[in-house]
């Protein structure tokens, strides 16, 4: 079965923004300006890539996608914060993020750091607080989220990108913060949407995989991009990895090597859906897509 994946990309990112503007009150009162700050930069122009996975995890064993919305936002606000905070000075000190001034650029850095807390603290109340889903599942997913999230995934990527710039290059600690910086919450995206959506122990091993080996592709793809990429289109600058003296795929292997390692997950992550139907065409249209995206 073929699908029209812009569609389908499309409709589902319109479903997630829908649900988003309801999760915040209209900014008003003491807590206004944090109120706009999170909102500024969670309807900045994201793709949705990680709650669409999300619903497309659940879909694919045979769950409707709307049922797991909440956790789908919640993802999205996690990957919102960290935007956020990676923008900041002491960080990349990035001036603009899809086309626009950085959050700190508009509202400071002290009110868009407590944006990134925000927006990560209100993802946990939002997951904590969903209904019609198996008590002991939700559990498992909040743990598995808030582990991807936290130092063992996310965070601890961060961590070591930054302590390891100017470093010599070596492949293994590319590898380690690419898959945690990027991949953990990738993965977790795909595979809770599955836990929610009550697949079996093997579809939900199955999607752990497929985004462990998307999540890696597509941090490669954010390498190549900082290097063929185009700014306009991109939103933001290129080359910044290489000033920074940042550890990345190409920089570890060489670009054509890197592109032939990208096509190898994405490979590899669709032979891990060999076990699904139909059901899972969107995820096997969403790992090409990782390839060929162009921002």
């Amino acid at each position: 079965m073929s699908i029209d994946l812009k569609a389908y990309l499309h409709d589902k990112r319109a479903l997630v923004d829908e649900a988003l503007k309801a999760v915040f009150p209209a900014p008003q009162g003491p807590s206004a300006d944090v109120v706009r700050a999170m909102t500024y930069s969670l309807f900045a122009g994201g793709k949705r890539l990680r709650p669409i996975l999300c619903m497309a995890g659940a879909e694919a064993v045979g769950k409707e996608g709307r049922a797991v919305l909440p956790l789908a936002c919640s993802l999205e606000l996690i990957h919102t914060y960290s935007l956020i905070h990676d923008d900041l000075p002491v960080m990349d000190n990035d001036d603009l993020r899809r086309g626009k001034p950085t959050n700190h650029k508009v509202f400071g850095e002290a009110v868009a750091l407590l944006a990134g807390d925000g927006l990560l603290t209100e993802a946990f109340r939002l997951m904590g607080g969903m209904s019609g889903v198996e008590p002991r599942s939700l559990l498992r997913v909040i743990q598995l989220v808030g582990s991807a999230a936290g130092y063992q995934g996310m965070v601890g990527g961060q961590v070591v990108d930054i302590q390891s710039e100017g470093k010599p290059v070596d492949l293994s600690l590319v590898e380690f913060i690419h898959s945690h910086k990027t991949g953990a919450l990738i993965q977790a995206s795909v595979t809770s949407g599955a836990i929610l959506g009550e697949g079996t122990d093997e579809q939900v091993k199955a999607l752990f995989s497929y985004g462990e080996k998307i999540g890696l592709a597509f941090q490669i793809a954010d390498d190549i991009l900082d290097i063929e990429g185009d700014s306009q289109t991109l939103g933001k600058g290129v080359g910044g990895d290489a000033q920074k003296k940042k550890i990345t795929f190409p920089a570890a292997v060489g670009l054509q090597k890197a592109k032939d390692m990208q096509k190898e997950m994405v490979d590899q992550a669709v032979t891990a859906l060999k076990i699904f139907d139909e059901k899972a065409e969107p995820l096997r249209h969403i790992a090409m897509y990782i390839i060929e995206r162009k921002k």
